[in-house]
């Protein structure tokens, strides 16, 4: 059986930066990512981050990527292990797992999970016909295989998933009919909305789609108006017509390889769903068992990239690399990640991290 000092499960923005941060310190890392290659969400991101330098600002994350993946196989402190699904986590930190047509098992003295989230999918008639997405495979259609999955395309959902998959898709050509939320209000930045806006798309609130038309795949949708409690209102249903309805409504953490280790788990709609509960240094309530991105909060690939560092940190530093400039470093990570979640953009996640505090 292989031993190894950490491994990370999940290659995406906040698994690479994981693998890369503990590295750094001297110890010996494994990432294992059930795809062909390293990268999660970032592979289909062609916008430009925001944020600060530190955050790299101003970079694509299809960029980013490359960068993270250089930097790994670069280190020879970690090894990497594509195609690999992680079956099972055992009380005494044996991983069970896959590696294409072969089975194996490691163990390890920290183990970082990073498995990142799934897309959520929507109730209506017929949300089963073909040319019913979510917003992440029409992402990756575009941007990974230049595939445009429709001609008329109607967004639902207006957070910054909604309109910047919108963006993408006029970049590539393709007509999108509206952006219907069922919210209130946009729920994404304002820069975002602007941008399509402009671009001519109409953006319809306290609206969803009630049914999908078509026989053998998509040629409409019926559009109905929601109210203050979020039900239909009779009467205001209305046909558009679309070959391509694509969903943006949330993502949910894949924790089901945390509920594996027995860390104590909270539903917690505000951070996304069922998510570990952990501590400021991103350990679970399962010792040794540490979370970073999406499956402990849903938000930005930034934020996740950072948790990541802190992750790989703080199980580094539980290894006995607990140096000053380590310590330092991962305090200065977590300083940066309290300035990210400040402000009107980070209630919503403040909210969910006290909610958690309080229950545990």
């Amino acid at each position: 059986m292989k031993f190894t000092d950490v491994v990370v499960i999940g290659g995406g923005p906040a698994g690479m930066s994981a693998a890369l941060a503990a590295a750094e310190t001297g110890v010996r890392v494994t990432i294992m990512d059930r795809w062909s290659e390293l990268g999660g969400q970032l592979i289909k991101q062609t916008h430009r981050f925001f944020g600060s330098e530190r955050e790299r600002a101003g970079t694509r994350g299809i960029e980013i990527v490359d960068i993270l993946r250089k930097q790994i196989m670069e280190n020879p402190r970690i090894e990497v292990k594509v195609n690999t699904d992680v079956l099972g986590i055992y009380s005494d930190r044996v991983i069970s797992y896959e590696e294409g047509d072969r089975y194996g098992h490691m163990t390890a003295e920290k183990i970082i999970i990073s498995t990142g989230a799934a897309e959520k999918m929507l109730q209506f008639e017929n949300n089963d016909l073909p040319g019913v997405y979510g917003a992440g495979a029409v992402q990756t259609l575009m941007n990974v295989y230049g595939i445009q999955p429709g001609q008329k395309v109607l967004m639902i959902g207006a957070g910054n998933i909604g309109l910047i998959v919108t963006y993408q898709l006029l970049q590539a050509g393709v007509n999108v009919v509206a952006i219907v939320e069922a919210a209130p209000r946009i729920g994404g930045y304002k820069v975002h909305a602007s941008k399509v806006r402009r671009m001519g798309v109409p953006i319809y609130t306290k609206t969803t789609v009630k049914a999908a038309l078509g026989d053998t795949h998509v040629t409409g949708a019926v559009l109905c108006d929601m109210d203050d409690r979020f039900q239909l209102v009779p009467g205001t249903e209305r046909e558009v017509e679309v070959d391509t309805i694509c969903l943006s409504v949330g993502l949910a953490p894949l924790s089901e390889l945390i509920s594996h280790t027995g860390a104590k788990m909270h539903y917690i709609p505000q951070l996304g769903g069922f998510v570990p509960e952990r501590n400021e240094n991103l350990e679970t309530t399962a010792p040794g068992v540490y979370v970073a991105g999406d499956v402990s909060c849903i938000e930005e690939a930034t934020a996740a990239m950072i948790e990541g560092s802190i992750a790989g940190l703080s199980a580094a530093i539980a290894t006995g690399m607990n140096r000053p400039d380590v310590l330092k470093k991962r305090d200065e990570w977590i300083e940066q990640l309290n300035i990210l979640r400040s402000g009107k953009t980070g209630q919503k996640i403040r909210d969910g991290l006290a909610l958690m505090a309080k229950e545990g």
